[in-house]
């Protein structure tokens, strides 16, 4: 079994840890009081959000198995390797010091996990928030479950992209090290798109909780840890700036469009299936809201 699966399935292990502490901060810090009437702000479907989440995980054992499998660099390959032709924004990624790369690579893989329990757990100081733990929970599992599964099989990851990691650059390093077929995996970095996935999605639900919150102010502090991570996965010499720079633009776009989608009603949607002549398809009928006062539809 890869070593990646293997990490990624105990990422998700942790990840149940988070409802072990949204139920620790339920009862240390008080209940909301059930009697007084509240409109929910996210609709959660929590039987498609486990489909969702169960049919990710079993879609990205192929295709971790594909990446992680990709033949080893050959001679004539890391010969040809032009540093001349890397992007003045990337060329720093092959001007640094060689020596500390794997402490950088055994710290981003091991501050990695933590990060997803500690940051949205923080929202559990929010009583709001705090009452809708469970949908909230349904809605963080299912977010990292898609970020990871388009970092699996979107155009922009490594499953159609074979770019060379700055590792394969370095000739102070043994030829062994720059050749492993993983280092052909360099796009995009899936540990900066899954941190920034997690910064995001917190930061936009406690605003969608707290309206009135400085926007600016707190999807600026979002940016700090992806960016911290994307720094240390450039210092292991993994990916080139472009490539977490990837990362933390569709990390943030899936943890800010995730519960956008989820305010949304779907009552007016209708799935089924149409018959025709020759044919069977698939229907999806959408049916405009009618207003029952006349004068709504003159303004």
């Amino acid at each position: 079994m890869p070593s990646k699966f293997l990490h990624i399935i105990s990422s998700y292990i942790l990840y149940t840890f988070v409802l072990s502490v949204f139920l620790f901060c339920q009862t240390a810090f008080g209940q909301t009081n059930d009697s007084i009437p509240r409109t929910k702000i996210y609709h959660v479907n929590r039987i498609t959000g486990s489909i969702i989440i169960a049919g990710g995980l079993a879609t990205d054992y192929p295709a971790i198995g594909r990446i992680k499998g990709k033949p080893d660099l050959t001679t004539a390959e890391i010969g040809a390797l032009n540093p001349g032709i890397i992007n003045p924004l990337d060329r720093w990624a092959l001007h640094l010091n060689s020596s500390n790369y794997l402490f950088y690579s055994k710290l981003s893989d091991d501050i990695e996990p933590p990060l997803f329990i500690v940051l949205p757990a923080v929202l559990g100081f929010d009583k709001k928030i705090r009452k809708d733990w469970l949908d909230l929970f349904f809605m963080y599992c299912e977010g990292h479950v898609i970020t990871f599964t388009f970092y699996n099989y979107s155009w922009l990851g490594p499953t159609y992209q074979d770019r060379y990691r700055p590792v394969a650059y370095y000739t102070d390093l043994s030829l062994s090290t720059r050749m492993s077929g993983n280092n052909r995996n360099s796009a995009y970095s899936g540990h900066t798109a899954s941190v920034a996935y997690t910064t995001f999605f917190m930061t936009k639900v406690y605003c969608d909780y707290n309206p009135d919150a400085n926007k600016l102010l707190l999807y600026s502090a979002a940016l700090v840890p992806p960016l911290a991570m994307g720094y240390l996965r450039v210092r292991a010499l993994a990916h080139f700036p472009s490539d977490d720079i990837t990362g933390l633009t569709v990390g943030s776009v899936i943890g800010i469009v995730l519960p956008e989608l989820h305010k949304m009603k779907c009552k007016n949607i209708s799935l089924g299936m149409m018959n025709i002549p020759g044919a069977t398809e698939l229907n999806v009928c959408w049916t405009l809201p009618s207003y029952k006062n006349s004068e709504l539809i003159n303004k």
